[in-house]
């Protein structure tokens, strides 16, 4: 009885004593492997990295919100090397693609901007004449009825009966008869007749026929189009009182505005291409000759002046323009720094861009704060 004891007790000793044993060999070495997983773990998730999948500058040491869309934050993928700058974030090649970003090596060049403006074609002030009346009367006829009409210099454009004229011709007939014992009246009596522009041949056709004319013409000064009539059949009209406005249309002017932004880029003898509405296809080139010292207190704007050939009628007054002027930012032989326009974010307070730097595997865009120029 005692030695069936012993065995048994033989027997449980060894198999306590082999669960022990296979408890420090197997046992231990997985409560170890435990152990250095947790730590492994708990010191990745320290230094994780969170991005915004739509705005990956945003990197933060947990997990939250973007603070620009308010998407849930996502681990980043970090393949590449490691920078401290915050204010860089790292895009991988198919990102890159995806995202379709596109870089340029900037650089110091000649800088220049278009403008681009609009107005329209306007005639030529120092070729526009008020046709006035020289003689005082009725007008008896109206050799122009309409605007538009062309007229050239000397055409007869209305027939005025003047009862001062005829009064002043009497005179003239008189003092002839008494004109060689009062040469100086006779004289006098031309003379009163050429104030009125009264022409020397018709002087001797009064005085050869002996009778005074009722009715005198009043000629055209200029040569041009009728822009503005002013009288009508039957009207009084005093000496100096307008009765057309004619315009040479030769020549015009194409008047383009120009706001308070582009008052400053804009000078006397920039070269100016503008086409007109009205005629597609075609192109015209001028200088501008003058930009007014002054805005207008309604529009706010200026007007920049081009002189323009009309010689063969193709521009009417009143026409849309649109133009552009190429006008240089720095000063002559200058080189300034040039970055493309669309590479600049503008918040508000400031203009930022974004610099390309390799970092590994991976490509990194610092932001960079700029003062922009012109």
């Amino acid at each position: 009885m005692n030695t069936k004891y012993k065995n048994i007790v033989k027997i449980g000793g060894v198999l306590i004593l082999g669960f022990l044993i296979g408890w420090l060999i197997f046992g231990g070495n997985n409560a170890a492997r435990l152990v250095e997983s947790e730590h492994a773990h708990t010191e990745a998730e320290e230094n994780q990295i969170w991005t915004c999948s739509m705005h990956p500058q945003i990197r933060q040491n947990g997990p939250g919100d973007c603070p620009i869309c308010g998407m849930e934050l996502i681990p980043a993928v970090n393949a590449g090397a490691e920078t401290d700058n915050p204010a860089t974030f790292q895009m991988s090649e198919n990102a890159m693609k995806l995202a379709n970003v596109s870089t340029m090596q900037v650089g110091k060049s000649a800088a220049a901007r278009t403008l681009r403006l609009n107005g329209k074609v306007e005639l030529n002030e120092t070729n526009t004449v008020t046709q006035s009346s020289h003689i005082p009367g009725r007008i008896e006829s109206l050799k122009v009825n309409f605007t538009g009409e062309q007229v050239r210099r000397g055409q007869t454009l209305a027939t005025v009966y003047s009862p001062e004229l005829v009064t002043a011709q009497e005179e003239l007939l008189q003092a002839a008869r008494i004109r060689e014992s009062q040469p100086e009246l006779f004289e006098a009596a031309k003379e009163k007749l050429r104030n009125w522009r009264i022409g020397e041949n018709q002087i001797n056709q009064i005085l050869n026929s002996g009778r005074p004319l009722e009715r005198f013409p009043v000629t055209a000064d200029v040569s041009g189009v009728v822009t503005e009539k002013l009288v009508n059949l039957g009207d009084y009209v005093q000496r100096g009182m307008p009765i057309y406005q004619i315009a040479d249309l030769s020549e015009v002017w194409v008047l383009f505005d120009l706001y308070e932004g582009q008052v400053g880029w804009v000078e006397e003898g920039s070269k100016v291409e503008f086409t007109v509405r009205a005629l597609p296809g075609e192109t015209f080139e001028g200088e501008i000759t003058f930009v007014d010292p002054l805005l207008n207190s309604q529009s706010r704007v200026a007007r920049a002046r081009v002189e323009v050939d009309n010689s063969e009628g193709k521009l009417k007054p009143e026409m849309f323009v649109s133009g552009t002027v190429q006008t240089a930012l720095g000063e002559a032989n200058s080189n300034e720094l040039v970055v493309p326009k669309s590479a600049v974010l503008w918040t508000g307070t400031r203009s930022v861009v974004y610099v390309k730097e390799n970092l590994g595997n991976n490509v990194g865009f610092t932001l960079r704060e700029i003062v922009l120029g012109a």
